[in-house]
């Protein structure tokens, strides 16, 4: 049986004309259907006989009583795995080019609401980008400044030349002139390196300097650990599009509708699970049950990453039913992933 689940071209030709016209018109694909392409010789009755080995085989379903089916999400995902050489790396034009990207006086918060509203705009979909998290990010320079007994402001420029600032919960009473040493140990001991190096290399070598400088090595050692953890719950996520999914409705059961609704209300754990796919490939599809994430099984997710040389510093995508045009959203967020990289690292 095995042997048998290696798909012929032949096969393989039909699968993939029953998801794009699928795709295209949402109605069970018939063998006449697929004859009229005229990408086969095969008369009708062949096409059935390979329409019903294709179900068999869990790719296909037939929904009801006609002589039409529809791809599963096996059969989806076999249809989108064949698209991405295709899509990737075709020389094919994409609205890109206007609006272009500007950071403008290293407001990155805007940079990325530009981002995700062209995701959205360029899909009809609803758009994310997760923003990236302060303490992953090497850094040229921090600067930490006392805004009052119970709150510092941690200044931070990137490697790539990026302004980031962060209002970080403090438990610990930091005089100016503490706060000053404690940038300048920093800035001599970890340009180049990220604020998670720092906590490490501290707690690891408190012991070291018990004696001498306890009281300002506990002190600055809570304040990284108390930021990275606070940093770690509320994870910024930017969304555009939500009113796209209701003019889709028809596409989703409306239980399942109301749970994703749910999901982005919760932007915090929303961007935990969707950061969870992060990775060094171009792009992920993740087609109905793939994402694992409650609710959005009727739905479709095209991720891909952004970041500086080889540091991955956030995810972007969009998020929208299973029968969206996956030949062009994958080369869209590909192309936009490429276009933000490119943005936040052009004044290195």
């Amino acid at each position: 049986m095995s042997r048998n689940l290696i798909l012929r071209e032949k096969d393989r030709l039909v699968l993939n004309i029953i998801a794009e016209s699928y795709l295209k018109c949402g109605r069970p694909v018939s063998s006449g259907a697929v004859v009229q392409k005229r990408a086969l010789p095969d008369s009708p009755a062949t096409i059935r006989n390979i329409m019903a080995k294709l179900e068999e085989f869990g790719y296909l379903t037939q929904p009801h009583t006609s002589a039409g089916r529809v791809p599963t999400d096996k059969g989806l995902r076999f249809y989108v795995n064949s698209l991405f050489d295709e899509t990737l790396f075709a020389d094919q034009p994409l609205l890109l080019e206007a609006p272009p990207l500007d950071l403008e006086k290293g407001d990155f918060s805007s940079l990325l609401t530009q981002v995700t509203k062209l995701l959205s705009d360029q899909s009809d979909n609803l758009g994310f980008v997760i923003s990236p998290r302060i303490s992953q990010m090497n850094f040229q320079h921090l600067r930490l400044i006392r805004v009052s007994e119970e709150k510092i402001m941690l200044i931070l420029m990137t490697t790539f030349n990026l302004v980031l600032t962060e209002i970080v919960e403090c438990h610990h009473l930091f005089t100016q002139l503490e706060l000053d040493k404690a940038s300048q140990y920093i800035n001599q001991h970890f340009r180049g390196r990220n604020l998670t190096v720092v906590r490490d290399y501290l707690l690891k070598e408190l012991p070291r300097y018990k004696l001498t400088y306890e009281n300002e090595l506990n002190k600055l050692t809570a304040l990284l650990r108390d930021y990275i953890a606070q940093e770690e719950t509320e994870s910024q996520i930017y969304l555009q599009g939500t009113s796209r999914l209701l003019d889709k409705a028809d596409l989703f059961n409306m239980d399942r509708l109301k749970a994703l609704f749910q999901n982005l209300e919760e932007k915090v754990k929303l961007a935990k699970l969707l950061s969870d796919f992060i990775s060094l490939d171009r792009v992920k599809v993740l087609i109905g049950s793939e994402s694992n994430i409650p609710g959005i099984s009727d739905c479709a997710l095209v991720l891909s990453h952004y970041g500086y040389n080889n540091q991955v510093l956030g995810t972007l995508g969009i998020i929208g039913p299973k029968r969206i045009p996956y030949r062009k959203i994958i080369p869209l967020v590909d192309r936009v992933a490429q276009k933000l990289s490119r943005t936040v690292s052009r004044n290195q």
